[in-house]
């Protein structure tokens, strides 16, 4: 007896003891939950099989995690909650280890890290969040949303810094999310042709990857500048390389057969950002930008001139031909442009009633309807699917008043002068790539954000973060480098 109970003790027959009792599990699971017609059950095994996975080496969970970006679906629960499986679960797992990793081995991390000045100006945008919340019309609603961003943040920011350090790791980052996005890519472009590839019929074959073409189109051409410099990684000519420019190609089309005009600009953008960033023009750009900006509001606000570009109600409707669209939307009579313009007229309303501290983190829809004005609504101003304001600069005013939106501006401001100088501060061209790409797929999301509100969602949000995770590790590896002489 004694004998037995060593061997059954002696931790070099734990990982054969460890299969056992899982295969014991897995069976046990599938033959009650065929019984029982309960088949959720057989995730159970699949569950406790990532847990150990993640406690063992976090690093194959986070690539996972990449992996399931494009392939996650929303699901919306009971009682106004919704959740994106599987992503959104492994999100708060990983966070969780993350604490745990950072409680364990704290001492090791680079503090620099932390005192970056990108890292600082994302920890005051954050601590702005966390007042308007505080000061919340709806503090549940806030709270939610606070603690959504929380693992946004912790797992694509602080623990993918520690998963972005070096050429081989982002390697890892690109060809996890690249595989499945392409895979998903392929399957959209596929059942698109069964209809012809008609405008009126992308929304039909998006499910159950994404919510709608915006997303769809929009993670495409988030994630464009990586595949388009991975690509100079590999000999020219080489499978690599030949992948790699054939799927430039693909995601090239999917973005044309997406209909989203807002992908459309942003890839013209990025070229453009291309240039600024080489000679050295980003400063002048954001403060013409910003110009621009004041002046362009200051022009629609004096003496109410917006009113005059009030839409005709009967006219502005949807269309199912994209060339009809186009000219609809130069002619101010495309339904979803319009009714943009219809929560952003409201919008303002608020800022002016909330100035400091706003109507707190994710309340737009619940208090913007006593704001609108009438000669601005479109026959889906009934916002049924419970829509945002579309777009994020304005959403942040609206949320978090005026203090939440110069936060998150001069995060995004600082976080691209500080990439155009490290692009010029690097000397290997792998080095110049990482910064370059990091720095055009931000420029991308910043300037999809003008009229969407994505970086809360699973399929933009994470690489706005890893984004930024990128270019500090980048910063601080350069710096290494130069004090190394």
């Amino acid at each position: 007896m004694r004998s037995k109970l060593l061997q059954l003790l002696d931790t070099s027959d734990v990982p054969h003891f460890l299969f056992r009792v899982f295969a014991a599990l897995l069976l046990l699971c599938l033959f009650i939950g065929i019984v029982t017609e309960m088949y959720y059950l057989v995730g159970i095994p699949a569950f406790l099989l990532l847990a150990y996975l993640t406690v063992v080496d976090f690093h194959k969970t986070f690539l996972l995690l990449l992996a399931c970006i494009p392939l996650s679906t929303e699901i919306i629960l009971p009682n106004g909650f919704g959740t994106d499986l599987p992503t959104e679960p492994l999100m708060v797992g990983l966070m969780f280890v993350g604490l745990i990793y950072v409680l364990r081995h704290g001492k090791e991390t680079d503090g620099r890290f932390l005192t970056h000045p990108i890292t600082l100006a994302l920890l005051l945008h954050l601590a702005w969040i966390v007042v308007s919340a505080i000061t919340s019309h709806q503090i549940v609603v806030s709270v939610k949303f606070v603690l959504a961003k929380a693992w946004y943040v912790a797992t694509f920011f602080f623990l993918a810094s520690r998963m972005l350090n070096n050429e081989r790791e982002v390697r890892q980052f690109f060809w996890a999310v690249f595989s499945t996005l392409l895979f998903t890519v392929l399957v959209v472009i596929l059942r698109h042709a069964a209809y012809g590839f008609s405008f009126a019929d992308v929304y039909r074959v998006l499910h159950p990857f994404y919510r709608n073409h915006v997303a769809y189109a929009s993670i495409i051409v988030v994630f464009l500048p990586f595949v388009w410099y991975v690509r100079k990684w590999y000999p020219a000519y080489s499978r690599g390389w030949w992948v790699l420019s054939g799927s430039l190609l693909v995601f090239m089309l999917a973005i044309q057969l997406s209909y989203t005009r807002a992908a459309y600009v942003s890839v013209v953008i990025a070229i453009g950002a291309f240039y600024i960033i080489r000679w050295r023009l980003t400063k002048y750009v954001l403060l013409l930008a910003l110009s621009a900006t004041i002046g362009a509001v200051a022009f629609m606000g004096y003496n109410n001139r917006y009113l005059d570009y009030a839409p005709n109600f009967e006219t502005t409707v949807s269309h199912q031909d994209f060339n009809n669209l186009l000219e609809a939307t130069y002619s101010g009579e495309d339904i979803s442009t319009m009714e943009r313009i219809y929560r952003w007229v409201a919008g303002f309303h608020m800022s002016i009633e909330e100035p400091v501290f706003g109507f707190g983190p994710g309340n737009f829809y619940n208090f913007y309807k006593v704001y609108t004005v009438t000669s601005f609504q479109t026959y889906v101003s009934d916002n049924p699917d419970r829509s945002g304001i579309h777009s994020y600069y304005l959403m942040t005013l609206v949320e978090q008043g005026l203090p939440g939106l110069i936060f998150f501006m001069l995060l995004s401001a600082y976080a691209l002068l500080r990439g155009e100088a490290i692009y010029h501060q690097a000397r290997r061209e792998k080095d110049k790539h990482m910064a370059m790409m990091a720095l055009l797929s931000l420029i991308i999301i910043l300037s999809l954000l003008i009229i969407n509100d994505l970086i809360e969602t699973d399929k933009i949000g994470p690489f706005f973060f890893m984004n930024l995770a990128l270019l500090i590790n980048l910063d601080l590896r350069l710096q290494n480098e130069a004090a190394d002489g």
